[in-house]
């Protein structure tokens, strides 16, 4: 009964199986792990990246022999970048950033097991096909004609898409995007009240997601963020983290009273409206926040100021009383570019780091308009002037660009002299610089446009050019460079981050 009750047709069904499997098992190990290592995860598969995006990493189902991995890694188009290595982690960081408007495939094959027996047969990776692309290539500018007079307009350059984002009965005057470029932060005043010192301070949406994987709010949502009421809104700046934002306002019922003010640039998670402090220091004059958020940089006395963003900043974090005017930082805050007035009425422009050097750089009996650090190369582009020679005081506006390394300089653009309330502003990928060239209302018939430059006269309308950027060691392509009008007019054009 027992024998019979044994080989019943199951049983030798399950017997059948063991031995089957046995055998496999035993195949299996005799041929040792044939199982092929694999891109667990690659960081930026399907992202949108921008410049602030600088390494992408990959994890491997095992560790790998680097030399093959780094050998047979393809990025099409090429980002020249660097290795690093921790296990069965490898970490990819660009040596610039990477161009905007551009689709990117990454590729991985061929590449080795790192535990693969000599005089055996390779382990070889599954093959693995990632893909990634940037920010498309987009700016910012206040329109000067017809309908789009004073209105704050975003055009999206890779897509050739242009969007009106404020209303008519606002007029611009400065903004400052978020980094993110989900919202804009900019000063107006209405049209009824055509007073510049009656502006107030607003947010504006994009339509521009803050995460390429979230949703993005409609454009042209406009918020009031301050109003006048009591104060004068003069001048305004967004950290770079786009957290906090700094006023210098002036009291309308004592003008002598003005100064620094700070508040968050966004609600708290309970929904309270955000906190206006003052700032208690010396008078100031010109500021910017410095690159890690938490100070701001002050012309201050005969000198230059770095105060904390508290409310009792007395106590200058640094003060350097050479300098006048810092007009840029770079964006790890390791460098600035800094303006010294002199006794007879030239400027020298310094660079000045963290590490103690203090490097003149050029001097001039003209203007530092602005400066601006390129994040793809230790170069410098400055708009400055030139002041011709003559009785009447005449200054002619011109690009350069300064190698930081060898300390070479390289004029890229000279402009009539007339225009002189020229704006600049470089791309986040370091190659292209915008430009203005304002056309002063010169008709006493016509009425006064709303707009006005710096120093007050009226525009009339205002031209947008494009300069393209190469290294400016490649002296026969850099002078083959010509700058390419755009099909819209205005002024005070500003990269999207």
């Amino acid at each position: 009964m027992t024998n019979k009750a044994f080989f019943q047709p199951l049983d030798r069904v399950a017997i059948a199986l063991m031995l089957i499997l046995s055998l496999l098992i035993g195949l299996l190990m005799l041929q040792g792990d044939v199982v092929k290592p694999s891109v667990r995860k690659f960081s930026w598969q399907n992202q949108q990246i921008g410049a602030e995006d600088v390494s992408f990493s990959m994890i491997f189902s095992r560790p790998m022999d680097i030399k093959s991995v780094e050998k047979n890694l393809e990025i099409n188009p090429p980002l020249a970048g660097k290795f690093s290595w921790a296990g069965r982690r490898m970490v990819y960081t660009l040596l610039t950033p990477a161009p905007y408007g551009t689709n990117y495939q990454l590729k991985l094959r061929n590449a080795e097991d790192k535990f693969s027996q000599k005089g055996k047969k390779t382990r070889l990776i599954q093959p693995f096909t990632g893909a990634f692309r940037t920010r498309d290539r987009v700016f910012l500018y206040i329109g000067t004609d017809n309908e789009d007079q004073g209105r704050l307009i975003l055009y999206n350059l890779t897509q050739e898409q242009k969007k009106v984002l404020t209303p008519k009965d606002i007029v611009v005057l400065d903004f400052k995007p978020f980094p993110n470029g989900e919202k804009i932060l900019f000063s107006a005043h209405t049209t009824a009240n055509q007073d510049i010192l009656s502006n107030q301070i607003y947010t504006v949406t994009t339509g521009i997601p803050a995460q390429s994987e979230k949703q993005a709010e409609a454009a042209g949502k406009v918020d009031l963020v301050l109003d006048n009421k009591d104060y004068q809104n003069l001048k305004f700046d967004l950290s770079p983290d786009g957290q906090t934002i700094v006023v210098q306002r002036g009291n309308k019922a004592n003008p002598g009273d003005f100064g620094l003010w700070f508040m968050p640039a966004t609600h708290s998670s309970s929904g309270e409206k955000p906190v206006l402090q003052r700032l208690q220091s010396q008078p100031s004059g010109d500021f910017m926040i410095t690159p890690d958020s938490r100070a701001v940089a002050v012309a201050q006395g005969q000198g230059a100021a770095i105060l904390p963003l508290q409310k009792d900043a007395n106590k200058p974090l640094d003060f350097l009383p050479q300098f006048g005017l810092v007009q840029a930082f770079s964006k790890d805050g390791s460098k600035a570019a800094m303006v010294k007035f002199n006794t007879n009425y030239t400027k020298d422009l310094f660079l000045v780091t963290n590490q103690g050097l203090q490097k003149q750089l050029l001097r001039t009996k003209g203007s530092i308009l602005s400066c601006q650090f390129d994040t793809a190369s230790p170069t410098l582009y400055c708009l400055l002037t030139q002041l011709l020679p003559g009785e009447q005081y005449q200054e002619q506006p011109y690009l350069v660009a300064i190698d930081l390394k060898t300390w070479q300089q390289k004029p890229l653009l000279v402009l009539p002299p007339q225009e002189h309330n020229v704006q600049m502003n470089l791309s986040p990928d370091g190659l292209g610089l915008l430009f203005d060239q304002v056309i002063p209302q010169t008709n006493p018939t016509a009425s006064a446009s709303p707009l006005t430059t710096d120093d007050g006269q009226p525009i009339a309308t205002s031209r947008l050019w494009l300069l393209p950027l190469m290294p400016i060691s490649d002296s026969e392509a850099a002078t083959e460079i010509k700058p390419e009008q755009l099909p819209m007019s205005g002024f005070h054009p500003r990269w999207l981050p």
